[in-house]
């Protein structure tokens, strides 16, 4: 029998691969926060998968975190700032030669993660998948996109990749994972927080060239500060493409805030602002940027960190 996929995280990507994955024939296993929430989940009778308009529902198996059974492979699927102590739950349950994949935004939480599970393989991911909410244990599949998967210690792919090749999830192993992490983190940095900050969706910036510009500027430096030459190469372009291309789509920020959420602020805008800091670099719009995010969040009631 295969290895079973151990889902931690049943937001929109989690509950996309959990999907994906079991209709395939693959099995899953949706670890969930506590009883409450399995009862919660075990009345929706599975998590349902919306695509092209379709809706179907898939009976994954749920548990708890405090169940004995070791985990072998485990997705975690969680948000950045809740990876680390959700991880730190299931870290006695883990095999010995476990394999974490960590499907995180930003940076600085998969090394947290990495840190406290010292006998585990952690694969880290970056995906341009488009997914959201359409309630509990539903989720709309909005855009096709691609997931990067990679290990900067330990260059050989697993396996399991057939796995996801089967389940229908475009992917790729990546040796230099680490500049699609930097890469993926200027792009975030340099659209979700202006469109918080103008209430709008992703093609509202292109009202706002100059502003998206300017920070594209900056944070290039930074990612060649940080020894990302090749993260930093055509940012501006990449940027505007994929304003242009998810004009429509409202930013992951922006679905956060609008749903009285935490956002990830931490690990993206946080994140960057705290190594140009640590490399000693003015960035001066950068900085700007997060003290405006933060006294809008904190204008909402919602945690600045």
């Amino acid at each position: 029998m295969s290895t079973p996929w151990h889902v931690l995280g049943a937001g929109s990507l989690g509950t996309l691969w959990a999907t994906r994955l079991a209709r395939a024939g693959h099995p899953v296993r949706l670890i969930v926060r506590d009883t409450a929430r399995l009862l919660a989940y075990q009345a929706a009778g599975g998590l349902t998968l919306v695509e092209h308009g379709e809706a179907t529902t898939y009976a994954v198996p749920a548990e708890t975190a405090d169940r004995g059974e070791p985990i072998q492979r485990l997705l975690v699927a969680c948000k950045a700032y809740d990876a680390e102590k959700a991880v730190a739950q299931l870290a006695p349950r883990l095999a010995p030669d476990a394999e974490v994949i960590l499907l995180q935004n930003g940076l600085g939480s998969q090394d947290a993660v990495a840190a406290q599970l010292p006998q585990a393989r952690c694969i880290s991911a970056s995906s341009t998948e488009g997914a959201f909410r359409e309630g509990e244990w539903r989720v709309v599949f909005a855009g096709h996109g691609y997931t990067w998967l990679g290990d900067a210690s330990h260059p050989v792919a697993p396996i399991w990749l057939e796995d996801l090749a089967v389940a229908g999830i475009p992917h790729e192993w990546s040796p230099d994972i680490l500049t699609r992490l930097w890469r993926k983190l200027a792009l975030n940095c340099a659209i979700n927080p202006l469109t918080v900050l103008h209430n709008c969706r992703n093609g509202g910036l292109q009202d706002h060239q100059c502003e998206v510009a300017t920070l594209c500027a900056e944070l290039a430096e930074l990612l060649e500060r940080c020894g990302q030459p090749a993260a930093a190469e055509n940012l501006q372009q990449e940027v505007e493409r994929v304003i242009h291309a998810t004009a429509a789509n409202y930013s992951s920020m922006y679905q956060d805030v609008s749903n009285h959420r935490r956002t990830e602020i931490s690990y993206l805008l946080g994140h960057a602002c705290k190594v140009a800091a640590r490399h000693q670099l003015n960035l001066p719009h950068l900085n700007q940027l997060q003290q405006r995010l933060i006294h809008h969040l904190q204008s909402l009631g919602l945690p600045s960190d």
